[in-house]
């Protein structure tokens, strides 16, 4: 699919989408609340993009009975569990469903073949070929997916390293809570991306679970038991910033609902963020709107900035278009695991924003970004990748042409109403071509 995007501002109101991390864990923990055969669990609103649909399907293969009602976007788990003999799970590009199952199939002692698509074969997995062998579970696989895991998991010492993704700790989060006795995390590396381990604590509570903090990790005591219940999904604060990127730049106002101002997502850091590069942004009555009263100017006003990206990786497209067309030279440093994502982001958004006009520079874990005024326009490629096409839709507000972006349906992975809520708003997008 090829999507255009103009330069028209978006301006008005919009909910935000349900986020699709904390929808990942609420349906983990209603599906394991249902081992105890006490009561069905509903988790609400659930929006289906690809990688939701992945952990739906692999939960429902795992032997789990589970169904989802549109016109309310609720899934309801039923209680009871039927112990597959083996299965397949397919985790589509989704990496929080492969490492989130992973130890969960070994915890339940079911033989799993894990396969995926896109970059997810190659997405690092190493972390698991250590500690859970260590842990009575079996492992085979050639680097990558397919990954078939067997055996039974059992109590212990888990150690790994806290700066390759906060998605393994999360997995073992949910696995070690069901094992016969009590288990430790012990991280190698500092940890990086807390505030994913912070919704997963928070997700596991909303269920019963309980973990405990120590210095390098968290003790988890076994024989617990999820409990059933009807869970709300929050707002999505990584969605969110494309549209505060988009109030930003092009002066909004634009006001964003169903976002929690207390929530645990990292990626609530967006809107101090925007402060610093110089946006309004105000909260009120759970409603929060930005605005760029300086949007005619030159460099509208914003100026660079440093920014550690370690605890706010899927911030970083969005935050790079800020920069790009913000006075001064900003560097998002830190922020070498995007390398490793749905494409190398780093590269992606220094080649986009440099075909565009940009000056964009980069190192293993870094953007240097030199801001220009203005922008020229173009054809980029969306490198399959949801939140690079997202974040070009930002480029565009500032280009002396429109800007039209490649594989732009890889959106479906994460907020496939992105474009009808662009355009709902003003945004002026349309589809060239959909194959």
């Amino acid at each position: 699919m090829l999507i255009q995007y103009g330069s028209a501002p978006l301006h008005g109101t919009i909910s935000m989408p349900p986020s699709k991390s904390a929808a990942h864990r609420l349906i983990l923990g209603a599906a394991l609340a249902a081992l105890s055969g006490h009561g069905r669990s509903t988790v609400h609103p659930v929006d289906l993009s690809n990688d939701i649909k992945a952990t739906l399907h692999a939960v429902q293969q795992m032997g789990f009975s589970l169904s989802y009602e549109e016109a309310t976007r609720t899934v309801t788990v039923e209680p009871g569990w039927q112990k597959p003999g083996s299965c397949t799970l397919d985790c589509g590009e989704s990496g929080s469903t492969l490492r989130f199952l992973i130890p969960l199939a070994a915890a339940l002692g079911i033989t799993a073949t894990f396969v995926g698509h896109g970059k997810l074969p190659q997405r690092p997995i190493g972390c698991f070929d250590e500690c859970l062998p260590q842990n009575g579970a079996q492992l085979v696989t050639e680097g990558g997916l397919p990954l078939t895991v067997s055996g039974q998991l059992k109590p212990g010492t888990y150690a790994l390293p806290g700066h390759v993704s906060s998605q393994f700790i999360t997995g073992l989060l949910y696995a070690l809570p069901l094992l016969p006795g009590d288990s430790t995390i012990v991280l190698t590396t500092p940890l990086q991306s807390a505030g994913y381990v912070d919704m997963t604590r928070q997700a596991l509570s909303y269920f019963g679970i309980t973990v405990h903090p120590t210095k390098n990790g968290w003790q988890v005591p076994g024989h617990q038991a999820y409990t059933p219940g009807d869970v709300t999904v929050e707002g999505d604060w990584s969605q969110a910033a494309f549209f505060l990127m988009h109030g930003a730049l092009a002066g909004g106002p634009l006001s964003l609902k169903g976002l929690r101002m207390d929530s645990t997502q990292g990626d609530r850091a967006i809107t101090d963020l925007m402060l610093r590069f110089g946006a309004d942004v105000e909260e009120e009555n759970g409603v929060l709107t930005v605005q760029n009263p300086l949007a005619g100017e030159p460099f509208a006003g914003l100026c660079a900035m440093d920014i550690d990206a370690g605890e706010i990786p899927d911030l970083v497209p969005a935050l790079a278009v800020v920069a790009a067309l913000s006075e001064g030279v900003t560097q998002i440093y830190n922020a070498g695991r995007l390398r490793i994502k749905e494409c190398d982001r780093l590269q992606a958004m220094a080649d986009n924003l440099n075909r565009l006009g940009g000056q964009v520079e980069t190192t293993q874990d870094s953007l240097l970004i030199t801001g220009v005024s203005r922008l020229r326009g173009g054809k980029v490629p969306g490198y399959n990748d949801h939140r690079i096409v997202m974040a070009m839709s930002g480029a565009a507000l500032r280009c002396d042409g429109p800007v039209t972006v490649t594989e732009a349906e890889s959106i479906r992975k994460s907020y496939p109403g992105f474009f009808d809520d662009a355009r709902a708003l003003g945004g002026d997008l349309h589809v060239i071509h959909d194959r």
